[in-house]
């Protein structure tokens, strides 16, 4: 019974409960806040009104009362390349707070969480984190690729062709082609971006049922694991199963293991470091060098958009995560024993799941790599680590010695690209784009797209202190720590200076000797971009990408 409907002295609580037209009736049943990012503005969170109906009628079936609550959301497509893109990753942290405040506030008894896209659900997954009451996850699915002369296409693509365009390769004819066809549905951009990475690794994690990360948004079946979903929630309630007891260390390191086997977006590290740190977990049991570490053990088992012609609709059609989770279990390289939202054992809940289609998912003997699809790497210029998503590095990128061509925002660095300014070997060096610096650190798609868009994506590297699209390929390399606006190196690298990156040997270093290097830090002082509202708070309260990006 909720605190707040029960004894003669809440009546005056009751009181506005009646005001909204609930019955007695409804006023003794278990209380779940359905907390919905459903927006006009993000094409994965136009049609969540739907989804978290559906799941509504899941909760109604179980004898509980929904209640349908809001949150906010960030479209990064189309924050993307503008001054909207520094309150991306910014929004998780309110996103966070306002789903503690919600349901705390009004006492739920248990959650359900409905989004969809970047930073969205890992802000959803920090507030659950934090009021810890049952709670369960439920994406609005993924779009279905684009098609366009017989090739499939997603968001990625759409800004390679501005970079082909820009370059003289296309004309505007073909670009506006691209443009009609590259997100033919709602749903979350089709590649294993950010938002398709999380939604895959909640199934990872013991926080969503299976098809969670993978079942397309149009599909009617969306709405049926929707309703499956409430169900689950009224099942946790009874069993009062809570994310602290599914959330353990063994589950994130779950996680880990399946973000390597699908070859996730780079911000997912950003993203579980954050859960590591909102769960109180301790650096020896959740870090970068863990990450790196499982990197290494286990097998790049699918290579999808934008490090393969596969999309996220055909992974279902494999056997979506269930399919990898299984192989993985029988590959002893996951915890099967993990505890999961259906109230059974990882191991329970995929014990059914099979390989459909061993190109999209292949197996252990035969991956597409024998480690992991992203990787640490750290040096002089990035002592505490920076992260690459090596599975969609061209190969003859993974060791490459070039000059720095330094640019302190995003803007300049585009400028040159655009202009043909960026010449094959170069290393493009993008700095006080850091949470701190930025301030908010942007996601940068429209470099990495452009450079590939200009066929120099197996050429040349780009470097920043910022960070990149899930939709980004190439020798992206980001999340540089120490930032340049905490004084770290990439702050006093010049024009010219050699950078030379071995993903490989999950090296990157700054080739000028160690006392020219320790000389103009003592000399460097950085800069300080304006900054108000939000991200001047933001800016003062973040830490390191290195420890999540999370307030201190």
């Amino acid at each position: 019974m909720n605190q707040f409907t029960n004894g003669s002295n809440m009546a005056a609580q009751r009181s506005l409960l009646r005001a909204l037209g609930w019955s007695e009736n409804e006023m003794k049943k278990p209380i779940v806040g359905i907390i919905s990012a459903q927006s006009e503005i993000i094409p994965g969170h136009t049609h969540l009104h739907e989804i978290a109906r559906a799941v509504a009628d899941g909760v109604l079936a179980e004898g509980g009362k929904p209640v349908i609550v809001p949150s906010i959301g960030v479209c990064d497509g189309i924050a993307m390349g503008h001054e909207g893109m520094r309150y991306s990753l910014p929004s998780r942290e309110i996103i966070a707070d306002s789903a503690e405040i919600l349901a705390k506030a009004h006492a739920f008894d248990a959650c359900v969480f409905v989004g969809n896209c970047d930073k969205i659900i890992p802000g959803m997954l920090l507030g659950a984190i934090r009021v810890n009451v049952p709670s369960v996850f439920i994406s609005g699915g993924p779009m279905l690729a684009g098609r366009k002369d017989g090739e499939k296409l997603s968001l990625s693509s759409m800004f390679e062709a501005v970079g082909a365009y820009t370059s003289g390769k296309i004309d505007e004819s073909e670009l506006h082609r691209f443009e009609c066809t590259a997100c033919p549905s709602c749903g979350s951009c089709s590649g294993m971006f950010t938002a398709n990475s999380m939604n895959c690794l909640l199934e990872a994690l013991g926080m969503a049922l299976p098809g969670n990360g993978t079942l397309p948004a149009v599909y009617s079946a969306r709405l049926a694991l929707a309703k499956r979903s409430g169900e689950a929630v009224m099942n946790l309630l009874s069993k009062n199963i809570r994310p602290r007891d599914i959330l353990t260390p063994d589950a994130l390191k779950n996680a880990e293991r399946v973000d390597m086997a699908i070859g996730a977006s780079s911000n997912s590290v950003l993203h579980l470091l954050a859960v590591a740190r909102e769960l109180g977990f301790t650096e020896k049991q959740i870090s970068v060098d863990t990450m790196n570490e499982i990197s290494a053990q286990t097998p790049n088992l699918c290579r999808l958009a934008p490090a393969g012609e596969h999309y996220i609709e055909e992974l279902h059609e494999a056997g979506g995560i269930s399919a990898v989770i299984r192989t993985l279990i029988d590959a002893n390289l996951f915890d099967g024993s993990a505890l999961t939202v259906a109230g059974v054992s990882q191991n329970e809940l995929t014990a059914g799941a099979k390989v459909k289609d061993s190109e999209i998912i292949r197996p252990v003997s035969n991956p597409y790599s024998v480690y992991g699809g992203l990787a640490i790497l750290k040096g002089n210029l990035a002592k505490e680590g920076a992260v690459v998503k090596k599975s969609a590095v061209d190969p003859k990128m993974y060791r490459h010695t070039g000059p720095a061509r330094v640019f302190d925002s995003e803007e300049e660095a585009m400028s040159a690209i655009s202009s043909n300014k960026i010449k094959a070997g170069d290393v493009v060096v993008i700095r006080y784009e850091g949470p701190k610096g930025g301030p908010g650190m942007r996601e940068m798609l429209s470099p990495t797209s452009s450079i590939v868009g200009a066929g120099l994506g197996d050429t040349v590297a780009l470097v920043t202190d910022g960070r990149f699209s899930g939709a980004t390929r190439g020798a992206a390399i980001g999340h540089v720590c120490p930032e340049a606006a905490a004084g770290g190196v990439i702050g006093i690298v010049k024009e010219g200076d050699s950078i030379e990156i071995d993903i490989e040997k999950g090296e990157i270093n700054l080739r000028v000797p160690e006392a020219e290097i320790a000389a103009r830090l003592k000399t460097f002082v950085p800069k300080e971009k304006p900054a108000s509202g939000y991200l001047k708070r933001y800016r003062t309260l973040v830490s390191s990408a290195s420890e999540g990006a999370i307030f201190k």
